[in-house]
């Protein structure tokens, strides 16, 4: 977490009750390092997350890298509303155990849209996927909060 930024911190528990009971809850991701324009997101591999050839699922690689990306493009809007809108991912290689951990990052942002790079590396810090996504900032969200 950023120092000094309490309306963050405060932004990021909003988002955690929110996602209480939500797709992100049930794969069980864990925001590890949140700052206005980076994400770090970690995911400790369980059996249900495996495919059936024994490794991590690509979806599970899919939805934590559009998340991670998501969650700093909404750290960056933090009044408003974002979505995605294009996500274009590589696999590069393939794990079975351990923690995955996704890195996110906002590449650029103009009035309306928000493009973002995240690359998703195991314990020993080896590329297993990368990805760019576009995000649309849609509305203001009432309150300043999830819409």
């Amino acid at each position: 977490m950023e120092a000094g930024s309490e309306k963050l911190e405060a932004y990021l528990k909003e988002l955690s009750r929110a996602a209480e009971g939500t797709f992100w809850d049930f794969i069980g991701c864990q925001i590890g390092e949140c700052h206005r324009e980076k994400v770090v997101v970690t995911l400790g591999i369980q059996p249900h997350h495996l495919n059936l050839i024994g490794i991590l699922h690509g979806g599970v690689h899919a939805a934590m890298i559009d998340s991670a990306m998501g969650i700093a493009a909404m750290a960056s809007r933090p009044q408003e509303t974002v979505v995605t809108t294009n996500l274009h991912l590589h696999y590069v290689a393939p794990v079975r155990q351990g923690t995955v951990t996704v890195t996110a990052e906002i590449v650029h942002s103009s009035r309306r849209m928000i493009h973002a790079e995240a690359r998703a590396c195991n314990d020993g810090g080896e590329l297993l996927a990368f990805g760019t996504g576009t995000f649309r900032v849609i509305e203001k969200s009432p309150g300043g909060g999830p819409a």
